[in-house]
């Protein structure tokens, strides 16, 4: 891999007679394939409106998704979906706060569309069958604030459950328009023409059903919605299956990918020990926005004086605070306390959280809860414009995956599933309004990248968790790329000197995508001199507009010797990625 800013500028175009960069994933070739209009790749919010909504207009429509339909990251959203519902609140507001959070590199235009399109996507959504909790007076929709919010505009459900009930209605209305789905399947590859345009995917369904092992959806039409990456890291908020697959096939596919260094930490995640590894469970920002204080053990406020809003500051400040504090201090947590909140506002108000937190030995009613930072979201991805077109014809990315500018540098609390609704909308709509397309099986193309042994996963996480996160320096960033690529180099090696690679499976796979954006983080959050947002340089601790309000796009390519190439190139220009009357 090349040092960013020094290396060979390598980026390829995406075109071809094979399109894409010509990198696969080993696998056995598909035996069998299923033909359709439209696939979308992820359950969460994103993926099953998108669905829906595509096959409203009548193009067939499969679904594939990695687990169950309902096991995505959507159902652990707790605080809600942000929205300018109440009295007062208006779209100008919430974009006013998402761009002071996102810190300089959110696209206004984006942003807009989300604040004015939002409220009305919500009601749809609620048209669909999700129930928010009300207000016992008024009937109306109660309303909550989170970080990063002057007003209350986040719309819960259940609580603290609002994503285990928006899934619950949009599975139930995937089924009850009959949409095909695949239950269980890692996607591996994109399947592309001879022009490069999308001609669908290769698919890997474990276990047994109507398919089994590797197989095809032919489309000309992909949706990605496959979520984070957070098991990239040590400890996450997000599920096992969240490997970053969306992103690794969109770039082995010569999509651009965008300011994937920027990835929030949420700051108060349930501390279980700082061996802790895997999903680790979320005291969501809607307990503070309900009044509970940040303290340390000393029981001090710490957050008063840091910022006006003070435990409601967007989650870059108050993650940065709270390391800072425990730096301070050489304490491995702090504490949240809602105590004040009483038995009953625990057990109808956040009774997940309660619960979650009771099964750890916490009693959050008579006792501080530890916190600490962990990796929550990733606020860039696959760079897309307005209507959530890639680079690659035919290529579509919505939700977590998707780079649409709405984030910036940091994501405002609770904007994830509104972006999610809005924008899986504006997809089925540019699909509807383009004539139906017929797609070949694609063109084949030799895998060519080495398979990771699925040890790798573990490896990387130490990695990037000890390079890479909350806190980064170029010496920390330097020896997590170094040691990222020798990974890479050691399996590369086996393959050129012996033949030989990882045995193909999910494990292997999943080692082999997570290595992938491992690299591209790393380099980018090298290339980025500054401390901007949820980026935070140890050795670069002040914000630089003059240099640095811009993008970084990558692209991967094949070098002679198979290895790949990262090279990022600044841009300060966002969407649109095409015009808007070019035709994919």
């Amino acid at each position: 891999m090349s040092t960013p800013g020094t290396g060979p500028s390598v980026t390829g175009t995406g075109t071809g007679a094979t399109g894409g960069t010509g990198i696969r994933l080993h696998a056995p070739a598909p035996g069998w394939a299923l033909e359709a209009d439209v696939v979308v790749v992820g359950s969460g919010v994103a993926g099953l409106t998108a669905a829906l909504r595509c096959a409203a207009t009548g193009r067939r429509t499969v679904v594939v998704t990695k687990a169950r339909l309902d096991d995505g990251s959507t159902r652990w959203a707790q605080g809600g979906i942000a929205a300018a519902l109440g009295e007062g609140d208006t779209p100008e507001q919430h974009l006013d706060d998402t761009l002071v959070a996102g810190a300089g590199l959110c696209d206004e235009h984006a942003v807009r569309l989300l604040v004015t399109e939002g409220p009305d996507a919500v009601r749809r959504l609620i048209d669909t069958g999700a129930v928010f909790d009300t207000s016992a007076e008024t009937g109306e929709i109660e309303l909550t604030r989170e970080g990063g919010h002057h007003r209350r505009r986040i719309a819960h459900a259940g609580g603290d459950a609002t994503g285990a009930e928006i899934s619950r209605a949009l599975v139930e209305a995937v089924h009850a328009a009959g949409i095909e789905t695949v239950e269980n399947a890692l996607v591996l590859d994109l399947l592309q023409d001879a022009e490069g345009r999308t001609a669908g995917v290769t698919l890997h369904v474990m276990g047994e059903g109507q398919h089994d092992g590797v197989g095809a959806v032919h489309a000309p039409a992909v949706i990605l919605a496959t979520g984070g990456m957070g098991q990239v890291f040590s400890a996450t908020t997000n599920p096992s299956v969240s490997t970053g697959d969306g992103v690794a096939l969109a770039l082995r596919a010569g999509a651009e990918v965008s300011d994937l260094e920027f990835v929030q930490f949420h700051p108060t995640v349930l501390f279980l020990g700082t061996d802790a590894e895997g999903q680790q469970p979320l005291v969501s920002e809607a307990v503070r926005g309900e009044g509970a204080h940040l303290v340390d053990a000393d029981g001090v406020r710490f957050m008063l004086g840091q910022h006006e809003l003070a435990e409601l500051a967007p989650r870059d400040i108050v993650a940065k605070a709270i390391m800072r504090r425990m730096q301070e201090q050489d304490a491995r947590h702090m504490y949240l306390d809602a105590r004040h909140f009483g038995a009953e506002m625990w057990e109808q108000r956040f009774p997940t959280i309660l619960a979650a937190c009771r099964a750890h030995g916490i009693d959050p009613v008579t006792t501080p809860i530890p916190v600490a930072p962990a990796a929550h979201y990733a606020s860039g991805g696959v760079r897309t414009d307005l209507h959530g077109r890639t680079t690659v014809p035919g290529l579509y990315a919505c939700g977590e995956v998707a780079c649409t500018g709405v984030h910036g540098a940091n994501r405002l609390a609770s904007n994830s599933l509104l972006e999610g609704l809005v924008f899986a909308e504006r997809i089925a709509a540019d699909i509807a309004a383009r004539p139906p397309r017929g797609s070949g099986p694609g063109i084949p193309v030799p895998s060519t990248g080495p398979l990771q042994p699925a040890e790798a996963r573990h490896e990387v996480q130490r990695i990037m968790t000890a390079g890479a996160g909350v806190l980064r320096s170029a010496a920390s960033l330097r020896a997590a790329a170094e040691a990222l690529e020798a990974l890479y180099a050691d399996a590369l090696g086996a393959l050129e000197t012996q033949g030989k690679t990882a045995e193909p499976g999910v494990e292997t796979w999943e080692a082999t995508n997570l290595l992938c954006v491992a690299r591209v983080l790393v380099a980018a959050a090298l290339r980025r001199e500054e401390t901007r947002g949820c980026h935070w340089r140890e050795d670069h601790p002040g914000r630089d507009d003059s240099a640095w309000r811009r993008h970084l796009v990558v692209r991967l390519s094949e070098t002679e010797r198979r290895a790949l190439v990262v090279t990022p190139t600044d841009t300060a220009d966002f969407p649109p990625v095409h015009p808007p009357s070019q035709e994919q």
